[in-house]
């Protein structure tokens, strides 16, 4: 096992997300406990704080309408992009996707996707580089909340819409982040997903997928 499963392991339970209760993940139990061992694992490695602990409500969604509609990622190739814990990618590997891969910066979340995959007896490949940039490979493209910081949106959009124009389809699912795009998207559908205060400042998200135009 490695230093990064092991890791995971020590400072995660095993839980299903509020609205995809289906999958199950190695998730944190307790915010305080996870941030405060990875910021001293941050402290040796230069790890990103623990995003992929959580099932980000954007996530949920996305999971939740590919599980509903398994013939949007039937027999395609499918991108999970700064996928976290892999709940999208796993959902998509369950609804017959030909080909799931899970994108990843980060070596925990990476780990985590992995852990994941297993724990729900699915083929997800992680990919720990910045795909940013790479020429389109993929039918689908699934990017739940990603545009919660202005230097993150302005690296990834370009790149996303290109992905389109490739004739990717790409998903954006949103709860309200302050810097997602406000034109160039057609709504597939919405969800009310229940979030924690530990990590949202109120009980429910709406969350909005929509594709994302060229």
């Amino acid at each position: 096992m490695s230093g990064a499963e092991a890791f995971l392991r020590a400072h995660t339970g095993i839980a299903a997300p509020a609205l995809v209760p289906e999958i199950r993940l190695h998730l944190a139990t307790e915010i305080t406990p996870i941030w405060q061992a990875t910021e001293a694992w941050l402290a040796q490695e230069g790890i990103e704080p623990p995003f992929w602990a959580f099932a980000w409500p954007g996530s949920q969604a996305m999971a939740r309408l590919i599980l509903d509609a398994p013939r949007h990622v039937a027999g395609r190739r499918v991108l999970d992009f700064a996928a976290g814990c892999g709940l999208a990618a796993i959902a998509a590997a369950r609804a017959g996707a030909v080909m799931v891969e899970a994108a990843e910066i980060d070596p925990l979340a990476t780990a985590a996707i992995r852990l994941n995959a297993g724990l729900n007896e699915v083929a997800v490949t992680p990919l720990d580089d910045d795909v940013v940039g790479a020429p389109c490979r993929w039918d689908l493209i699934l990017a739940g909340d990603v545009c919660y910081e202005a230097p993150m949106t302005a690296h990834i959009l370009p790149w996303l819409r290109a992905m389109a124009a490739a004739g990717a389809e790409v998903w954006l699912a949103d709860p309200g982040r302050a810097y997602v795009p406000r034109e160039g998207l057609a709504e597939i559908g919405r969800f009310d997903v229940p979030v924690t205060r530990e990590l949202e400042d109120r009980d429910r998200r709406e969350v909005t997928i929509s594709r994302l135009l060229p």
